[in-house]
């Protein structure tokens, strides 16, 4: 009796140990599963949110974003615009508007989404189709000179007016002088963009 437990202890033995090794012989066959990567966890404009979930693809540097990887907005309390004055029968741009125009220029840059439509005066001194084309010469000229400071010109429109249409009425040298004109519509812009905090943002007491 003791002999036939001992050998049924090794026949059962034996045929665990072989259902083990098919076990093993059939995860051998078994190829290894390669990972599906359906979602790409690229950031392309680094704002911590990936490309798959970022409904934003271009969000400026250092801006406050959303859960979408959208940067938010505040209302600007200094609205954008672009005003030059032009002397007599001239499409100059003075000295006295460069600043303006670089600082419409580096505003631009900043907000890339942006276009911008450059609307070109002239005073009621001279006839209607010489006023015509000073108006246009007057708004080609600004736009020359925002290109300069980098603007790309696909973003610029220029229209011209002539002396149809006047920001002040009367026939004085001042009312002539504020008729003389480019002024500039901002097309594209939401507000500022809300900057996230870093250690180098200075808390206002």
């Amino acid at each position: 009796m003791k002999h036939l437990l001992i050998l049924l202890s090794i026949v059962v033995g034996s045929t665990a140990s072989a259902a083990s090794n098919n076990i093993d012989e059939q995860y051998d066959y078994l190829e290894t599963p390669v990972s599906n990567q359906i979602a790409d966890l690229a950031d392309q404009d680094l704002d911590g949110v990936i490309n798959a979930r970022d409904l934003c693809k271009n969000t400026p540097a250092g801006a406050e974003i959303d859960n979408n990887g959208c940067e938010t907005y505040y209302e600007a309390t200094e609205k954008k615009q672009l005003k030059v004055l032009f002397a007599n029968n001239s499409t100059e741009i003075s000295p006295l508007f460069i600043t303006q125009v670089r600082t419409m220029a580096e505003f631009l840059t900043a907000y890339p989404d942006t276009s911008i439509e450059l609307q070109g005066f002239a005073s009621k001194t001279g006839n209607a189709e010489h006023n015509l084309a000073l108006s246009k010469q007057r708004a080609t000229n600004v736009r020359k000179a925002l290109i300069s400071y980098g603007v790309s010109h696909t973003r610029i429109k220029t229209v011209g007016f002539g002396d149809t249409i006047t920001a002040a009425e009367g026939n004085t040298d001042t009312t002539h002088a504020l008729n003389r004109r480019v002024v500039a519509t901002v097309v594209g812009f939401h507000g500022e963009v809300a900057k996230e905090w870093t250690i180098f943002t200075t808390i206002a007491k």
